[in-house]
């Protein structure tokens, strides 16, 4: 199951900065780019908080 959360926060680092590039060449509007940020953010923060999250015991 881990695997599965570092994954997600791996895509949504990607769409954290994919996004950010394709802006800076001209191939995404402000909008869409906004959009897929905010996605990758959400994407990201749960990813990584589940996927980072230590075994207790």
């Amino acid at each position: 199951m881990r695997k599965i959360w570092l994954i997600t926060a791996l895509a949504g680092l990607i769409l954290t900065l994919g996004p950010s590039l394709l802006v800076l060449a001209g191939r995404l509007s402000w909008d869409a780019h906004a959009q897929l940020m905010a996605v990758g953010m959400v994407l990201w923060f749960v990813g990584a908080s589940f996927g980072m999250r230590r075994k207790r015991g």
